[in-house]
Order: structure tokens, then C-alpha cells, then sequence
């Protein structure tokens, strides 16, 4: 059975696109995700001829595309007014996807509510729903991005909308940093959506309501702490237990990509590449012992 795939955040290296992918090869990976939302990557600049070019420049350092950042921001899907436009961005960009031979678009939709009878999770259903009709058509998937809810809330939400064309992209330092969620039950939790992995690594310094984080809601300042409540660190050095969650992966028999985000930091290339070592090595252990 094929193992893991390697992937890395293009942006992580902070460089152009051409320069990104030769260190993304020479780091090990092999494949990357490209933010998709801005520049010369979004899809309105990006022409047939210029995807082409892209993709063959892409294979030409022996890398796949695992998959696209279609992140929109601005609270994600929870505003109902700039749904329509944010989902016909959406399509644009998954439709560039498929162009790119990836059928993965990963966002960000907003914090989903632990009651379905809130507000927000029949707006989040809507726009879901009418996402995953379109990734359905195409034979595709959004991923949500994990970490504002804790797996059990998103499953809930994943399975009232009865389709795959919304999955997940399983984030486990998130989850740590944010909910508190242990990543190895997420991944059982969610293991028919499961579509692509990040691999990133983090501390909860304290508990902040999610909803506070994710900008859903305005902190109490008067019950305010001091120093930020989570924060983001290089692989192996966190609170995401890497044995655990990469067994769990295996364990539901997910063979895609690790890919490897990486935000912050002074020396983003060394950080990629230590965390590439880091999987490696956790893989080759696994296979020692199995």
C-alpha cells in the first residue's frame, strides 16, 4: 500500500512561485498547495495558457499539486450577503483546480455552531450546500479547514449536508491550539471527509473562545489575559501528538498528502525542511515497527 505524500504550502517559503518550487523540491516534498485567492495565482489572471505553463512548470520540478487555498476571508460564508459572490469566487477557483489536476480547493467557512438551531448553521448549510452540488458536478471537494469547532461539531455539520463535495482538510495543530480537540480522535471522527492533511504544529497557552478568535464575536476585556492564547511552532515541539495522529491516519487508511504549513518564523526554508525530516523519520519508524 503506498504511503504518505509529502506536500509544503508554497507560500511558506516567501518567495515567487518559480523560485518557492525549486526549494520545494529540493526540500524533499512532493507536491505543494497554492494560495489562489490573490495575484498573479488567482484564477481571473491566470489564462488556459498561463495554467498550462504553470503546471508544467509545476511537473518539471517532479511535483504534483496537492492542493489550492481558496480562502476568502472575511468571516468565511457566515455573512449572507456576500455568499453569492464569495461562491461564485469559489467555483472559479476549484474550477482552476481541476485545470491544475488537483480536485482540492481547502477554506476557511467561519465557526460553525455547536447548535444546529443557531443562526449561523443554516447560513453555513446554504452556502455549503450549494458548494458541495458544484464540487459534486465536477468530482472535486472544498475542504474545510479544521480548528474553530472541534471535530464533533464539524462531523454534525458534514452530515447534514449528505454530500462530499464539502470534506475536510484535517489540521492538527489547530485543533490543539484552538479547541483544545486531540487531532488522532478527529481523525476518526471525520474519517469520511478526510480529503487533504496539514502539517503544522502548536501550543494552547490558554483557552480564547473560538468564536472570539475566528472574529465571530469581540472579546470581554474585562476577563482578558495577557500574551497570546495559542501559538504556532516547528513540528515535534508542540502539543500534536505526531505517533498518534499519523497511526489514526493510517489507521482509516488515508494515503494523501502532509503538507507542510508553516507561518511564521525567521527561517522558513530550514523549518520546511526540518519538518519534512521530522515526517520522514516518523514514517520510517512506523514502518520499522509494523
Amino acid at each position: 500500500m503506498a504511503d504518505f505524500l509529502l506536500g509544503v504550502l508554497l507560500d511558506g517559503f516567501r518567495t515567487d512561485v518559480r523560485t518557492a518550487l525549486g526549494l520545494a523540491a529540493k526540500a524533499g516534498a512532493q507536491g505543494v498547495q497554492i494560495y489562489s485567492t490573490r495575484g498573479d495565482m488567482a484564477p481571473e489572471n491566470l489564462t488556459p495558457q498561463k495554467r498550462r505553463a504553470l503546471l508544467d512548470m509545476v511537473k518539471a520540478h517532479g511535483l504534483a499539486i496537492s492542493a489550492l487555498c481558496g480562502d476568502l476571508g472575511g468571516g468565511g460564508f457566515t455573512h449572507p450577503e456576500k455568499n453569492a459572490e464569495k461562491i461564485e469566487r469559489s467555483k472559479r477557483i476549484l474550477d482552476l483546480a481541476k485545470d491544475l489536476e488537483t480536485d482540492v480547493v481547502t477554506t476557511h467557512i467561519g465557526v460553525v455552531p455547536g447548535d444546529p438551531a443557531h443562526p449561523r448553521y443554516g447560513i453555513l448549510q446554504e452556502a455549503c450546500g450549494t458548494l458541495a452540488e458544484y464540487a459534486d458536478s465536477v468530482e472535486a471537494h472544498f475542504a474545510i479547514e479544521t480548528g474553530p469547532e472541534t471535530s464533533a461539531v464539524l462531523k454534525g455539520f458534514l452530515d447534514s449536508l449528505g454530500s462530499r463535495g464539502v470534506a475536510v482538510n484535517l489540521d492538527p495543530a489547530n485543533l490543539v491550539m484552538v479547541t483544545g480537540d486531540d487531532p488522532a480522535g478527529a481523525v476518526y471522527a471525520l474519517k469520511d471527509y478526510i480529503v487533504h492533511t496539514h502539517a503544522k504544529d502548536g501550543r494552547q497557552n490558554y483557552y480564547k473562545d473560538p468564536e472570539v478568535v475566528y472574529g465571530m464575536k469581540k472579546e470581554n476585556l474585562s476577563h482578558i489575559i495577557t500574551g497570546p492564547s495559542f501559538e504556532e511552532v516547528p513540528l515535534g515541539e508542540g502539543q500534536v501528538d505526531w505517533a498518534a495522529y499519523l497511526d489514526a491516519l493510517r489507521g482509516i487508511g488515508f494515503r494523501g498528502f502532509l503538507t507542510v504549513e508553516r507561518e511564521v518564523g525567521d527561517r522558513p526554508y530550514d523549518d520546511i525542511v526540518h519538518a519534512i525530516e521530522f515526517l520522514k523519520a516518523k514514517i520510517r519508524r512506523f514502518n520499522h515497527t509494523s
